[in-house]
């Protein structure tokens, strides 16, 4: 790093990497970038010249001399890395649409990381990210991994289960994103409130307390019911009871939605199934107009649509965790990291979303300790799914797979879900090869995908 910092990005055909080159162009004083590779697959080629491109723009306009490269050889783009970012998604948009369409033609959720559709992405997803880490072993074995793929929080686990590289961080934007409403909602700065994290990804509760070190999380509950939280744009706003918030005396992530208020959240992504769309082809559509600005050779800034996408504050984790480590600044920041006893209701090897300190090492874990009686039961079920869901991912084994469907809180046990597991398999066959066999005992069998969407995209 003596002549400054090469950062890799997998998946750099993102729409979100603008974002991303926004959060480094204004960190560069204290994280002296040289250059920065963005790599992607073949089907992702033209987006990724074309956001490449705007990248660089985006650092012409700036003091600074950094130079962008577009590659479609991981390797290159890893030789003597020294963070390496993850923002890819198996399949584009394309097969988060079947994630959704599928479970939803069954009456059951389709969403990006929950349910049926979630665990079908970390099938996908996972495979890859532990062959970016042993492309790393070669290639930057000092480098550190930023993993903002989702499902974040699994990933980040088969990193460090299967993957044996600990040098890895999980980030997701939804803590960011409750941090700086909950901020403005109080009329304060974010730096006037202490925060305390724990959970997993997309399943974690918080506590607030003020600088005076006064807990503050149950008046904040009652502001909450006073105007409107800050969500993700990706989370329909159905509002939490506020007597179970009380009851536990911590906020939920706005994701929980999916599980206290799981019919309504249903009968919601219903709606939009039958009507204008699942979340993921309203996503493809915004990220087509993305990407028409995109190519506007004056267009050298994030545009402001972008945050519509439902990333925000997306740099603020990912290149605040990276400065963090360069120059070993110990900034408080809520990542997916092993959790050493932290949570004590999970065990100390697994991975978890809590706060920590990030310096030179890594995450240093705020301890947050035991969850309350319904939070612990809560926590330890999702937690199972999830290792079910990675040793699925890893082995190929459809039993495994059986199993964490069964488990899974969103999906009803039983025929149906079974069905739509199998149509899954069959609909995301390019990207499971470790379910080959599978693949093809369901091909013999003669099963058919039944949403006739889901059914074009797989063909």
């Amino acid at each position: 790093m003596a002549n400054g910092v090469k950062i890799a990005t997998i998946g750099g055909g993102s729409s979100y990497t603008p974002e991303l080159m926004e959060g480094f162009i204004k960190r560069y004083e204290e994280l002296p970038i040289r250059e920065i590779w963005l790599v992607d697959v073949e089907e992702g080629r033209e987006k990724q010249e074309i956001v490449g491109a705007m990248a660089q723009r985006m650092w012409d306009a700036s003091p600074y001399d950094v130079k962008v490269y577009t590659t479609l050889d991981r390797e290159e783009a890893l030789k003597d890395a020294d963070f390496v970012t993850t923002q890819f998604r198996v399949g584009q948009l394309n097969a988060r649409i079947k994630d959704e369409r599928i479970p939803f033609s069954y009456g059951l959720l389709g969403q990006e990381t929950n349910g049926a559709g979630g665990m079908f992405k970390a099938f996908r997803t996972i495979p890859i990210i532990l062959e970016v880490v042993e492309d790393m072993k070669r290639h930057c074995p000092k480098a550190w991994l930023i993993n903002f793929a989702n499902p974040s929080g699994m990933v980040t686990e088969a990193v460090v289960r299967y993957g044996k590289w600990d040098r890895v961080i999980g980030l997701c934007n939804v803590p960011v994103t409750a941090c700086m409403g909950e901020a403005e909602l109080l009329g304060v700065e974010r730096d006037d409130l202490i925060y305390k994290f724990a959970g997993v990804n997309h399943f974690h509760w918080h506590k607030v307390a003020d600088k005076k070190g006064n807990d503050i999380t149950e008046a904040l509950i009652d502001k909450l019911y006073e105007e409107n939280e800050s969500l993700p744009a990706n989370i329909h706003d159905i509002p939490f009871y506020k007597t179970q918030l009380k009851q536990m005396k911590m906020i939920p992530c706005g994701y929980h939605r999916y599980y206290y208020r799981a019919e309504e959240m249903l009968n919601h992504g219903l709606e939009e199934f039958k009507t204008v769309g699942t979340r993921a082809q309203q996503v493809k559509a915004l990220e087509q107009e993305l990407f028409e600005l995109y190519k506007d050779p004056e267009l050298n800034y994030k545009p402001k649509q972008l945050s519509e996408r439902g990333g925000a504050y997306y740099s603020d984790a990912a290149c605040e965790t990276i400065a963090s480590i360069y120059a070993n600044k110990n900034t408080e920041i809520v990542v997916s990291t092993k959790n050493d006893g932290a949570v004590p209701d999970l065990p100390a090897d697994c991975v978890v979303e809590v706060t920590a300190q990030i310096g030179a090492q890594g995450a240093r874990n705020v301890a947050f300790g035991p969850l309350p009686t319904a939070e612990k039961g809560w926590l330890q079920v999702m937690k199972a799914m999830e290792l079910l869901t990675i040793e699925a991912a890893v082995t190929g084994d459809y039993g495994t797979a059986l199993q964490a469907f069964t488990i899974n809180p969103l999906i009803p046990s039983g025929a149906t879900a079974k069905r739509v597991m199998d149509e899954l398999f069959l609909a995301h066959k390019k990207h499971l090869p470790q379910f080959a066999e599978t693949i093809s005992r369901l091909e013999k069998e003669g099963l058919t995908i039944k949403d006739e969407l889901a059914r074009q995209l797989a063909e």
